[in-house]
């Protein structure tokens, strides 16, 4: 029986409606920049419970934070460049970001 080596293929698109895209293959790895792990920590802030709940990320505070949330507003996420609410997509986004964190928390283990 011979032997094949196949590549799987992933293609992931960037939705800033430009050109780009990067080819991943199997076994390769994706990891977070420093960017949005910092982004991350923004929407992991955002209250879901109710929509009339915003943040304000003050300009003295971190500028890893600072920096963050005017690229959320770029990418269409937040309403202000300094926080303000969530669009819907950030609602969407920031809904993942929550549940990867709840998913990713050490379980407790009853005894």
């Amino acid at each position: 029986m011979s032997s094949c080596n196949i590549r799987t293929q992933y293609h992931v698109l960037f939705e800033d409606n430009s050109d780009t895209n990067q080819t991943m293959y199997e076994g390769e790895t994706m990891n977070f920049s420093k960017e949005q792990i910092a982004e991350i920590d923004i929407l992991v802030r955002y209250n879901l419970e109710t929509t009339q709940q915003g943040i304000k990320v003050h300009s003295n505070a971190g500028e890893e934070h600072v920096d963050a949330v005017e690229r959320l507003f770029e990418k269409g996420l937040v309403t202000q460049t300094d926080g303000g609410y969530l669009t819907d997509l950030g609602r969407s986004a920031a809904e993942h970001a929550q549940a990867l964190i709840l998913i990713l928390a050490p379980q407790s283990t009853a005894s």
